[in-house]
């Protein structure tokens, strides 16, 4: 977590605070379904992916190098903690509190992951309109992202200097500024595997890589995994990307493994899947791999927590070999207003007890003048969660009977 970088917000809900989720989906959610994909960017965003797509960073770029970039080691590690914890469940996750026994708040490690971000086309127009402000889209939602001890995020545009003012186009790019309201918001870890940080080339993802570090930030993409400690257990962090190519299986695999040897919970982000459902499946020619499949290739590996993105949806979770999948987080910042779905974004708060996960935030948002994510309340909160915990069910059920 950021020491004193983020700005006064005022009377901002605090994050721990669980909006429970309704036992039906809202049928409101069906009626749009089928909305128009013409503005803004709809449908058809993925089906010519850019050919500058999924470029190495230019620092390891046909190397093939697998970097692991350490955390230094603890002096007074915590304890590993010894309560009787309920595990999760999907009901635990959607419809109660956590009721876990004796949590000891010194053996706790919160983790928060956001949805797609894209700070290019009318997100970067409504910056500049705002007298090149940044921190706009975080005004709303910065001190969650601080509330967390690490925060992660999918950054799905190059930074760069001179990036073109426009509002239409699948060609994304953000500007260099943007980096600093990144670490203005606490924001920790940035993953760079999904299918437009390459829009710009090998030249825009070395740029990107260069300011955000600059700004304090940590980048994770195939060949470069982070692990950060968080006052005794390690996190290992490690990102790839499935869209407009295959996912390398084997790679994934012995990645995790080695991950697993050092750190104390892995986090495996992908980008992954068909867009605009709600149920992870595969996009035959776009991406090709199935979601489900890939997930637990990583969970068997040793993963400890798989978050997902790129669908623009939020999508189902799953337990898995006792570890959480979440296949997509929704949008967090985009300026695809064109349906009410993909204006829907939830942040992930996932706590952790020791090494161990115990307790699942899902907080839900939406976007608003094309830039800016907002937290809800209420009824509009419950639906959005609602729908997630019935596509989890459903998932659930069809995997069961051998999907």
């Amino acid at each position: 977590m950021a020491e004193a970088r983020v700005r006064s917000l005022g009377g901002l809900p605090h994050a721990g605070v669980r909006v429970l989720a309704a036992p039906l989906l809202v049928a409101a959610f069906a009626l749009f379904l089928g909305a128009c994909a013409a503005d803004d960017g709809g449908p058809s965003e993925t089906s010519a992916p850019s050919s500058a797509s999924a470029i190495p960073s230019q620092d390891h770029a046909g190397s093939g190098e697998q970097k692991l970039i350490p955390a230094e080691p603890s002096a007074t590690p915590s304890p590993e903690p010894t309560a009787a914890i309920p595990p999760l469940t999907l009901e635990r996750i959607f419809q109660q509190p956590n009721t876990g026994p004796d949590l000891n708040n010194e053996h706790m490690r919160t983790l928060l992951a956001t949805g797609d971000v894209i700070p290019g086309r009318s997100v970067n127009m409504q910056i500049i309109a705002h007298g090149n402000d940044f921190f706009y889209p975080f005004e709303a939602t910065a001190q969650l992202l601080d509330d967390a001890d690490v925060t992660v995020m999918n950054l799905e545009a190059p930074l760069i200097e001179g990036c073109p003012p426009t509002r239409e186009g699948i060609v994304f790019c953000g500007q260099p500024g943007f980096a600093g309201a990144m670490a203005a918001a606490s924001v920790d870890v940035v993953t760079l595997e999904n299918n437009h940080i390459g829009n710009y080339g090998s030249e825009g993802i070395s740029a990107t890589r260069q300011v955000l570090q600059a700004n304090g930030m940590e980048c994770v993409d195939r060949y470069t995994s982070v692990v950060r400690e968080v006052r005794g257990v390690r996190f290992a962090f490690l990102a790839f990307n499935g869209v407009g190519e295959s996912f390398d299986r084997e790679s994934i695999a012995s990645r995790v493994r080695e991950a697993d040897a050092q750190a104390d919970v892995v986090v495996v982000a992908f980008h992954w899947g068909a867009e605009y459902v709600s149920i992870p499946q595969s996009a035959p020619g776009i991406a090709p791999d199935e979601p489900v499949e890939i997930a637990h290739l990583a969970v068997d590996a040793g993963a400890d927590l798989v978050l997902g993105n790129h669908p623009h949806w939020v999508q189902a979770l799953e337990l898995y070999g006792g570890k959480l999948i979440v296949y997509a987080h929704g949008n967090f910042i985009l300026d695809q207003m064109w349906s009410y779905e993909t204006t829907i974004g939830v942040l992930g708060r996932y706590t952790f007890y020791g090494s161990e996960l115990v307790d699942v935030d899902l907080i839900p948002t939406r976007i608003v003048d094309y830039a800016q994510p907002v937290p809800l309340e209420g009824e509009e909160a419950a639906a959005v969660l609602s729908g997630m915990y019935q596509a989890s069910v459903t998932l659930a059920q069809s995997l069961a009977a051998g999907r």
